[in-house]
């Protein structure tokens, strides 16, 4: 392995932006790192679907294929 050409890999604490912080290791340059989204707040993870359909195609494709809209 080359000497020197490495990136420093380094302990950073990341932040998102729901208050959730973290310890994971990165190549970013500095000791935190800010995030918009988490496994805390991401509604994948906590099961809180969002859907922004402003002109009903998610109503006319559930209709189209005899779909409920459950949540």
């Amino acid at each position: 392995m080359k000497k020197d050409i490495h990136p420093d890999y380094h302990e950073v604490t990341v932040t998102c932006a729901c208050g959730n912080t973290f310890k994971t290791k990165s190549n970013c340059k500095g000791d935190t790192l800010s995030i918009d989204i988490c496994n805390k707040c991401h509604p994948f993870f906590t099961g809180k679907k969002k859907v922004v359909d402003a002109s009903g195609n998610v109503e006319k494709f559930n209709k189209k294929y005899g779909l409920s809209n459950k949540d």
